[in-house]
């Protein structure tokens, strides 16, 4: 496995990002054209439409899937970060600091994590920002 950093951090999961997405997206487009041809010839309409809203459907739980788990994803990552915080000054995080700011934390080695904890709630840093300005990246394998 290759060393984590901030240009390859981004996970993509070619099977579920593209080949599922694209199957669906396809398979959807197909099916609102079979619609269309059907209301033309007034034949099979009823099957038509019901496969449009298969389509729809699928759409929305590969939406729903992926936002569900990234949510509890980031729930895991704030109790950790809170954790990791609390180990190391006896506090748990700023209150001022966002979800998007911890998880961006959650990459700085332990040598400058409490530094850049302040410096994002005093210059209010993006989470990207966080992440540029961490210089020993900490790996994170196991996400979503």
């Amino acid at each position: 496995m290759t060393e984590q950093n901030y240009a390859n951090h981004v996970k993509f999961v070619p099977m579920y990002h593209a080949v599922t997405f694209g199957l669906i997206a396809l398979s959807l487009i197909g099916s609102v054209v079979n619609l269309i041809k059907s209301l033309g010839q007034h034949s099979g309409i009823y099957s038509a439409s019901l496969l449009v809203v298969v389509f729809v459907i699928l759409g929305f739980i590969f939406i729903y899937a992926r936002s569900f788990a990234l949510k509890a994803q980031d729930r895991a990552i704030r109790a950790e970060e809170n954790l990791r915080h609390f180990v190391m000054t006896g506090k748990l995080l700023d209150s001022r600091l966002t979800i998007r700011q911890i998880i961006g934390l959650r990459f700085a080695s332990d040598g400058e994590y409490l530094e850049l904890c302040n410096r994002a709630v005093a210059e209010n840093l993006s989470e990207d920002a966080i992440k540029k300005a961490i210089k020993n990246w900490r790996a994170d394998y196991y996400r979503v």
